[in-house]
């Protein structure tokens, strides 16, 4: 079988679709894949990376005011489509799997051409521009989030990475934590604001660093490369604060999160789903622009008991000292609300989304 995946920009598209991708090839290790994506997202990193070839695009993004530049998107649309066209041809592609982004709209329009079986997975629980004209052109849809609304849809869950999958977080907490230059038998706080990094989440773990370090709490903080050093400098100004890890990125997630007792984050689709699956209770910040999809994202797994939801406006260092603190110190709450992120996470998304790709490719 030949399947062409279309999916970039951010780890959130990025990740999913080799995960699928490792899916298929678990299950057909005689399978043909290649990847579709732009040069301005991580693909372009991520993907041959990870052992797959990777076919460059032009990207079509779309303004989201009217301004001159939306009279561009028919003619660059019309070269991506090309474009992605040209990838589909070459192996003669028997499916195509979108995963949303700057990609994916060329890719389901060429393979529309071609009479190329579709299929879509969807991420959000709001689902974006791409992936809501993809599911009109295929009975084949598949969602990370049981709420999403698209024709056709289907719940298969997120697809995740083997490691972060099959993670016993238990099992793993002491070598993890080792690795990570933590100790074994205080509470740790993981912070991290996805791929980029989140500033003010940075910057309020900052402010309440000498607090949680005076309650005998270890930070393990993912910073962004871009807030690297403005971090670790920020850190170096106060007195001495043992156990405070600053990474600016950390490829072995299901060592971070095998470490921690309680994350902070954003709300991306990604983490919401990864978190819930490996059972680690979080407090989501949700980004404040964009249509609202991170709040959305993640009010599901907090109304299951898995987490704390908090305003990007609310966040200080006085919060995470009068709420989170209490928290981390407090074994058997969190205890129960690992067990309820892990009862509504889902750990077998790359293998029903893998499903879905085979039965759309064999049954043309």
């Amino acid at each position: 079988m030949r399947v062409v995946i279309a999916g970039g920009g951010t780890a959130g598209h990025i990740e999913p679709a080799l995960a699928t991708a490792d899916a298929l090839r678990r299950r057909r290790p005689d399978v043909s894949i290649v990847v579709i994506g732009t040069e301005r997202g991580l693909e372009s990193r991520l993907v041959p990376a990870r052992g797959y070839p990777l076919e460059l695009i032009p990207p079509v993004p779309l303004p989201r005011r009217l301004t001159p530049a939306l009279a561009t998107v028919p003619a660059r649309l019309v070269r991506a489509v090309r474009a992605a066209g040209r990838v589909l041809d070459r192996p003669r592609a028997d499916v195509v799997v979108g995963f949303g982004g700057y990609a994916a709209l060329p890719a389901y329009l060429a393979a529309r051409r071609r009479r190329v079986p579709i299929v879509v997975h969807e991420a959000n629980v709001r689902p974006g521009l791409a992936n809501r004209v993809g599911a009109r052109l295929t009975r084949h849809v598949a969602t990370a989030a049981a709420g999403a609304r698209l024709p056709h849809a289907t719940f298969v869950g997120m697809p995740l990475r083997r490691p972060i999958a099959t993670l016993d977080r238990s099992t793993g907490r002491d070598a993890a934590r080792l690795t990570l230059g933590l100790a074994l038998g205080a509470p740790v706080l993981l912070v991290f604001g996805g791929s980029q990094g989140a500033r003010r989440v940075n910057e309020a773990v900052v402010g309440a660093a000498a607090g949680l370090a005076g309650a005998g709490v270890q930070v393990l903080h993912l910073t962004g490369a871009a807030h690297a050093a403005s971090t670790e400098a920020a850190i170096a100004g106060r007195p001495p604060i043992p156990r405070y890890v600053v990474l600016p990125y950390l490829d072995r997630m299901e060592l971070a999160y095998a470490a921690a007792d309680l994350a902070l984050c954003r709300g991306g689709a990604m983490t919401c789903a990864e978190l819930a699956a490996v059972g680690l209770p979080a407090a989501y910040v949700p980004l404040p622009i964009g249509n609202g999809e991170q709040r959305r994202n993640a009010e599901p797994v907090v109304a299951a008991g898995g987490g704390l939801l908090v305003d990007d406006a609310r966040l200080d260092a006085t919060w995470i000292t009068e709420t989170l603190l209490p928290l981390l110190t407090d074994p058997g709450r969190l205890a129960g609300m690992s067990s309820a992120a892990a009862r509504f996470g889902r750990r077998d998304g790359d293998e029903a989304l893998a499903d879905l790709v085979l039965s759309a490719g064999t049954h043309q």
